[in-house]
C-alpha cells in the first residue's frame, strides 16, 4: 500500500521522536520522571512548612505567619465562592486551595529557583506543571471533581445539559 521509502524513512523518524530528555527512576515497576518527583516534594515540603508556621501559635491577633495563612485561605474561599456560588462552595475548599497552592508552588519553584545550576546524567529540574504528566493528572482530578459535582448534585439529568439543544453538539459541549 505504501512505498517502502515512505514507510521506512517517516515511522522511523516518529519511533526516534522524543520530548525532552528525563532522568527516570523505576518505583514499584512505574518509571516515573525523577527530576519532577524531586521538584514535587520540595514544593510538598514549602508548603507544609509554611501550613505549620501559619498555624503552630495562633493568635487572637494574628502575627506575621498566620496573617500569612489567614490571607491565603480568605484568598482560596473568595474564589470558591465567586466560582462556586455561595450554597455550594464550602465543601469545595479543601480541593481548590491544594489545587491552587500546589500548581502556584510549582509555578514559582520553577520560575524563581535556578534548577539548571544542578546537573543531573540526564533532563534537568523545571517546574512541575512544565510536564505534560503533571498536567494531565492535575486536569483528570479536576475533570472527575467535576462530573462527581454534578452527578452528586443533579443525579444522572447532569448530562442532560450535555446533549441540549441537540445531541449533535455532544462532543464540543
Amino acid at each position: 500500500m505504501y512505498p517502502d521509502n515512505f514507510y521506512s524513512s517517516t515511522f522511523t523518524l516518529l519511533a526516534d521522536a522524543e520530548v525532552g530528555k528525563h532522568f527516570y527512576w523505576n518505583i514499584a515497576g512505574f518509571l516515573v520522571h525523577g527530576q519532577v518527583l524531586v521538584v514535587i516534594w520540595f514544593v510538598f515540603v514549602l508548603l507544609l512548612l509554611f501550613a505549620f508556621l501559619g498555624t503552630r501559635d495562633t493568635d487572637r491577633i494574628p502575627n506575621s505567619w498566620q496573617n500569612f495563612a489567614e490571607a491565603t485561605v480568605d484568598f482560596v474561599t473568595d474564589i470558591a465562592r465567586d466560582q462556586l456560588g455561595e450554597s455550594f462552595y464550602r465543601e469545595w475548599i479543601p480541593f481548590i486551595a491544594t489545587l491552587f497552592l500546589f500548581i502556584f508552588g510549582c509555578n514559582w519553584a520553577g520560575a524563581v529557583i535556578p534548577w539548571k545550576l544542578i546537573e543531573l546524567p540526564e533532563g534537568e529540574f523545571a517546574a512541575p506543571t512544565n510536564d505534560i504528566n503533571t498536567t494531565v493528572a492535575l486536569a483528570l482530578l479536576t475533570s472527575f471533581a467535576y462530573f462527581y459535582a454534578g452527578l452528586s448534585k443533579k443525579g444522572f439529568g447532569y448530562f442532560k445539559r450535555y446533549i441540549e439543544p441537540i445531541p449533535l453538539l455532544l462532543p464540543i459541549n
